[in-house]
């Protein structure tokens, strides 16, 4: 049945830059369909929403072999998960830090600003590499309290644990695993290592905030503080790349949006919440059920992977007005771009704020610029898919 191949088509790399049509069949099939290696994919909005708040349905991959080391909080279950979560919001947010994010919110549009001086009309500009990039990194850099120019180091570590963690149905995935396994140990020993330089000298900083806890019952241990130092600096940047790079690309597409965009920038922030609905940066994760468990009348067994298609979920009718349909003022736009559950993105606050920053600063200068290459080549990865390239004439 074809049915049984969608997860393998939707993650094949022809169907990256455009794999609606197949969240679309998906969507047909039915709220669960079973595929051809067991698993099951789920595409409805409904049934996605209430498996993510499900706490039967387990993040924590236990199929795979041996685990020789603590995953970070967010392959972890509650209470665990809760645990340490609480534990690395406290300098980072509500309620211990509330003014964190938004005390970056001028530093954000400094950095922005800095950005886009080398570039004049008439010149060509990859948003990825010049612009998407650079700027959520920068900032995650200074938010932790990492060396700029240490980025070549780290993005080679960032690119290996990205790859590990990816969905890719069918494939021996053994090397793939160990590269990623290597690359978190030696960027948690960085890190750590940079964080212990700050032990008893406090700088404003989360390194420096973990390690100088005044509070026994409040320290992450050096394990927790390594991988929680490496799920931060990961997820601080990777998923706001394709954020950034996804919206220019559909309001380049989109000449009308971005004209009234243009002329009311005010409706930024529900430009960005719709972008988040349209061309979402994280396109599917993976549950595992810790039990027997019953989902829209199939019964999927203890242990079997399932795989949440919350792309699909955004597009799906039942939920959404003319999903296929760019709306910057789309009212009620409860998407599932950063996922839902204990499991939110505890980024989310930040990644809004640098995309309205980067799009703010954009704006003016895409009213007759246009993709070099449409469609641009995208990343491998399915999970995470954004362009890997996007030059654009100014």
């Amino acid at each position: 049945m074809d049915s049984e191949t969608l997860l393998a088509r939707i993650t094949d790399y022809e169907n990256r830059p455009n794999p609606y049509p197949l969240y679309a069949e998906l969507r047909e099939a039915g709220p669960v369909v079973r595929q051809a290696d067991g698993s099951y994919l789920v595409g409805n909005y409904h049934e996605v929403a209430a498996l993510l708040h499900d706490p039967r349905m387990s993040v924590y991959p236990r199929t795979r072999g041996e685990v020789t080391h603590k995953p970070p909080f967010l392959r972890l279950d509650d209470p665990e998960h809760h645990r340490l979560r609480t534990l690395a919001m406290r300098p980072f947010g509500p309620p211990h830090s509330p003014g964190r994010v938004d005390a970056m919110r001028g530093e954000i549009d400094q950095i922005t600003k800095e950005l886009m001086e080398p570039f004049e009309a008439g010149q060509q500009l990859d948003v990825v590499d010049d612009f998407a990039y650079p700027l959520p990194v920068t900032v995650i850099c200074r938010l932790l309290g990492i060396p700029r120019e240490d980025e070549p180091l780290f993005r080679a570590w960032s690119d290996a644990l990205v790859a590990a963690a990816d969905v890719r149905p069918g494939e021996d995935t053994t090397e793939t695993d160990k590269t990623g396994d290597q690359a978190r140990i030696e960027m948690g020993g960085y890190l750590v290592n940079l964080a212990e330089q700050r032990r008893g000298k406090p700088s404003d900083d989360l390194l420096s905030a973990f390690v100088n806890e005044l509070d026994p019952a409040l320290r992450l241990t050096q394990e927790e503080l390594a991988e929680t130092a490496v799920l931060l600096l990961i997820a601080g940047h990777e998923t706001t790349v394709n954020l950034i790079a996804n919206g220019v690309l559909t309001l380049l597409r989109q000449p009308e949006q971005l004209d009234q965009l243009r002329r009311d920038p005010d409706l930024l922030p529900q430009a960005v919440e719709e972008l988040l609905r349209y061309e979402p940066p994280v396109h599917m994760r993976e549950r595992i059920p810790l039990a027997d468990i019953d989902i829209a009348g199939t019964t999927v067994a203890q242990g079997t992977p399932v795989v949440l298609a919350l792309a699909s979920g955004n597009r799906d009718p039942r939920r959404f007005h003319e999903p296929d349909r760019f709306d910057p003022t789309r009212p009620d736009n409860q998407h599932l771009g950063f996922g839902s559950g204990i499991h939110f993105c505890y980024g989310a606050p930040l990644a809004r704020l640098e995309a309205q920053a980067a799009l703010g600063a954009l704006l003016p200068h895409l009213g007759t610029a246009r993709p070099v290459q449409d469609p641009p080549p995208y990343r491998q990865n399915a999970m995470l898919r954004g362009p890997r390239h996007l030059p654009v004439q100014l």
